[in-house]
This record gives C-alpha cells, structure tokens and sequence, in this order.
C-alpha cells in the first residue's frame, strides 16, 4: 500500500460541485516533508481542520486538508510524529494563508510554531465586510458567491477513528476545494469599496484578540467575577491555576475537574478546612472528594499570600446600565447605517460596545480614562463611530424614513447645531 498517492473523489452527493478531484493522502513523515518542500514556493496556501474538543485538555488535530499551487492534500496527524513542516509553511514570508473562520487553526499554528500565518485572509470575516451576513458559514457563502452547494454528510464524524472511509476523506477535501475562489471573490468586492486597508486592520486586530486570550490571565473570563474581592480573586487565582495543571496532566475538559461556579463559590467563602468544602453542593460528589486537599492547599495558598500580591479588582463601568435604553435604540439606528454602507452590523460591534461608546463620549465614570473604545478606532469609527459621536452632539437627528422598510431609521442633519 503506498503512504502517499494519487486518489480520485467521486463526489455524486454535491449537487454540482464537481464530478471528481484528484488528492494527495499523506500519513507518514516523510511524506509530508516532501510535500512541504514540493509546495515550498506557492505564494497561496489554503487549508482547513477537522478536530474534536468535547473531552480533552484542547481540541485534538485530527486532520489537515490543504489546498496548494493547484493541488489537494489530506494529512493525517494522527498517523504523522511531527506536523511542523506544515505550520512553519504558513509562516513564511509573503505567503497568504486562507482559512474559514479560522481561530482554531490560528490556535494550532500558534501551539505549533509561536508564529503567526505571515499573511492571514479569513473568508469569514472579509464576507462581513462587503455587507454579506456575520457570522456566515462556508456553505452560505460558496453558494451566495459561488452558486456551490456543499453536502453536510459527515458533520457529526468522530474524526479520530481510524481508518477513515473515503467518504470522510472526499467530504474533508471539499472544505477547500473552493476557499481560493472564494478569497479572490471577496477580495474584488473589498478593493472596490477601499476596504483592503480595513480587512488588513481587523485581521491583525482579531488574530492580536486571539493571542491575548490564549496567553494572557486567562482565570479573569470565567463569569461570576465581579464584586469579588481581591482576596477572593487571589483564591480564583489559585484554584484556576491548579484546575488548569491537572486538567493539562489527564488531558481533560478543566471544567470536568471543578467547574467554574464551585470555584467562584469556594472563593467566596475562603474557608480551607475540608470538613466545610466537603458540605458544599457539588464538592461532596465522589468524583471530587480526592481533589479536596489540593482545593485546600489552593486556599491557604491564597489566603496567607501578601495582600499587596492579591490581584486588582478592575474597575467597574457602574455607569453603563444607565445607558440600556438609549444604547439599545443607537444600536438598532445604526444597524441602517451598516446595511447602507455594506458591513455587517454583527461585525462591527454589539449593543454593549455602542454604550462603551456613548460613555466615553459623555465622560463617565470609568470610561474617561484609558483606551478608547472599539467604535471610536479604526474603520468602526469611519462606518458608525462619527455618526454616534455626531447624534450625541446634536449634529444628527435620527428620523423614520421608510416605517415598512427593513431599515426604517435614518439619520439627518440638523440646520441649527449647536455650538
């Protein structure tokens, strides 16, 4: 059986994709060093993922799929020791790597390498910038762009079971199969509207959000957090370090070791005797009577640490909630101004990042200080920042226009403004 070789797809199940497609299957080492050097020179490489992350430590590869100067591969890394030829291919400078909603992928080429993809084109995020739909999934674009109609046969495929059927392998390959075409598409339509310049900001901007949330204290997402006080952080601290060693070391989900609200619970009540955490709902289960020493030992950890090491609480915006009514009606006005000027209004922000823009513009408490906010930077300020900051100082009056219409609201300049 050769490791490496030539496969034909007969795909009869993708009303009109295409008929057949010929593939690279590689599961071996040198195999995928050779590919890599074969390809080495392609200014374009377009790949995909299949992975599982439902019961391990972090979502386990189980597939690459790539298309490359005019080539198909699937690679499997189940059966392949090292996959760092691949991802050090990404890296390369002046290589463009296209992906569909790709943050797992920047995940592992991140995990992989410590590098970013040189050059990074999400068709995901360019869809949102030309006014289609955000999130889109691949098979609405390929068929709103492409006229393509991609089948959902294996989109419930334990893909770590081996041997794959060909099934599996074909239905892999089509995941990128058109993502090329797809990129050159909206890439058209982004240079006709001058937006290439937004699409290079928000890719850096989004793969920089990305890192963050990777490398940065990653304790401080988990809900519940707020009013706790910094004794009580120091203790979420500890116990979220600790969770994250073990799940690491069994190779599980943290949250099957100790769920997030027992953690914020046992930190609300600081007490480390295990008599009182094993009275505590969720804590008595058998499964987790074992851990209640190191929970313990996590505790007492944080308790007797200086305070001066506790972590700081962060300011709270307490000025926000004020601002429910009249952030939710700017955000429905301006959904009109993003249909208008071809953005999804998903895309460029939510309801609560047009009240962190209305606070910061009015000085409150919390917000007057620091960074500007997402709507005040960048092409957000151009699409709908200006005119919030335009409403807010009565330059701009916002109007019914058409009351039957998708988009009802619209925004109108004032004769008088004041001064």
């Amino acid at each position: 059986m050769r490791l490496w070789r030539k496969m034909g797809c007969p795909v009869p199940w993708l009303h009109g994709i295409a008929a057949s497609v010929e593939y690279d299957f590689i599961n071996n080492q040198r195999d995928l060093n050779r590919f890599c050097r074969t390809v080495d020179d392609a200014p374009v490489v377009a790949f995909d993922t299949e992975f599982v992350s439902e019961d391990r430590y972090r979502p386990e590869l189980c597939l690459v799929q790539v298309a490359v100067a005019g080539r198909f591969a699937v690679i499997d890394p189940l059966a392949i020791k090292e996959m760092a030829p691949f991802w050090e291919l990404l890296s390369v400078e002046g290589r463009e790597t296209i992906v569909h909603a790709g943050r797992q992928e920047l995940c592992f080429c991140l995990e992989a390498t410590g590098k970013r993809p040189a050059r990074l084109f999400d068709t995901q995020i360019a869809a949102g910038l030309i006014g289609l739909e955000y999130p889109a999934a691949y098979s609405t674009l390929l068929q709103k762009l492409l006229n393509k109609a991609l089948g959902k046969g294996e989109t419930r495929t334990d893909w770590r079971r081996r041997p794959l059927s060909q099934r599996q392998i074909e239905y892999a390959v089509l995941d990128v199969m058109h993502l090329e075409p797809l990129r050159n598409l909206l890439y058209q339509r982004i240079e006709a509207l001058g937006r290439s310049g937004w699409l290079r900001d928000e890719m850096d901007q989004w793969q920089s959000q990305i890192e963050q949330a990777e490398y940065s204290e990653r304790w401080r997402r988990m809900a519940g957090l707020a009013g706790l006080s910094p004794k009580s952080l120091a203790i979420v601290r500890e116990l979220w370090l600790w969770r994250d060693a073990e799940a690491k070391r069994l190779d599980r989900p943290p949250r099957r070791i100790l769920r997030d609200d027992l953690i914020v619970e046992v930190a609300k009540r600081g007490l480390a005797d295990i008599g009182a955490l094993k009275v505590l709902r969720g804590m008595n289960h058998r499964d987790k009577l074992h851990y209640l020493p190191s929970v313990s030992d996590c505790i007492e950890r944080a308790v007797n640490m200086p305070p001066d090491q506790w972590p700081r609480t962060p300011r709270r915006k307490s000025s926000r909630p004020r601002l429910n009514l009249l952030g939710q009606f700017l955000a429905t006005a301006l959904s009109s101004v993003c249909h208008a000027k071809h953005v999804a209004p998903s895309l460029v922000g939510t309801v609560d990042d047009v009240r962190d823009l209305i606070a910061w513009h009015l000085r409150l408490e919390g917000f007057a200080d620091g960074h500007p906010p997402s709507l005040a930077c960048g092409w957000r300020c151009e699409v709908v920042g200006r005119t919030i900051e335009d409403v807010l100082s009565g330059k701009l009056a916002i109007r019914v226009g058409d009351a039957l219409g998708d988009h009802p609201l619209s925004f109108e300049a004032l004769q008088d403004t004041p001064q």
